[in-house]
């Protein structure tokens, strides 16, 4: 049974939020520091692929509860976020834009995507009730997978839908499922 939550009660969500996209947000410029913007090579159909293998992944990970790669569930949340966000970046960014970013322009565009995305966040948020506290993360995987389903379709259909929100509501939806996940898995982690 859904328990909902007074106002004043929500608060604590966005201080919990800020501090995983925080944790995603560094990574993202360390790498960018490292790598630059290698990843503006890739169409979004291929970010939309990354995010996949990760949510594959971690669906995986959770069914068999062993992992043969030295990597957690953790990262990989973190990796969904950071695919979801660049797959926004590139959304922005016109046809025929140099594929190079400075690391300063990256980091900004970054930055306006994470921000817009938290945005949504807080508006549904405020709608549901913070109805996903009362779920698994389990469950928050599937959605993330039945979401990049979704944008595979509409990425197979060349961005056509009849009814659906595009594929930036979706990436927006994809990224705050993983960091509600993330916020969860601390939670637990700091019970124990």
């Amino acid at each position: 049974m859904q328990v909902i939550q007074p106002m004043d009660k929500l608060a604590p969500t966005s201080a919990q939020y800020d501090k995983a996209l925080h944790k995603c947000e560094s990574l993202f410029k360390k790498k960018t520091s490292d790598y630059g913007t290698a990843w503006r090579i890739l169409r979004t159909s291929s970010l939309t692929d990354q995010i996949f293998i990760k949510a594959n992944r971690i669906r995986t990970l959770q069914e068999v509860k062993v992992a043969k790669v030295d990597e957690g569930i953790v990262p990989e949340f973190v990796g969904i976020v950071n695919y979801s966000l660049m797959a926004l970046v590139q959304l922005e960014i016109p046809e025929g834009y140099p594929l190079e970013l400075s690391t300063e322009e990256a980091n900004t565009r970054f930055h306006k995507a994470a921000h817009d995305t938290r945005a949504l966040m807080l508006n549904k948020n405020h709608d549901y009730g913070e109805a996903w506290r009362d779920m698994r993360v389990s469950s928050l995987t599937d959605l993330i997978l039945m979401k990049i389903l979704r944008v595979k379709q509409i990425e197979d259909n060349h961005g056509k839908t009849l009814v659906s929100e595009g594929v930036d509501a979706n990436y927006m939806d994809i990224a705050n499922y993983a960091l509600f996940a993330l916020i969860l898995m601390d939670e637990e982690s700091n019970e124990k």
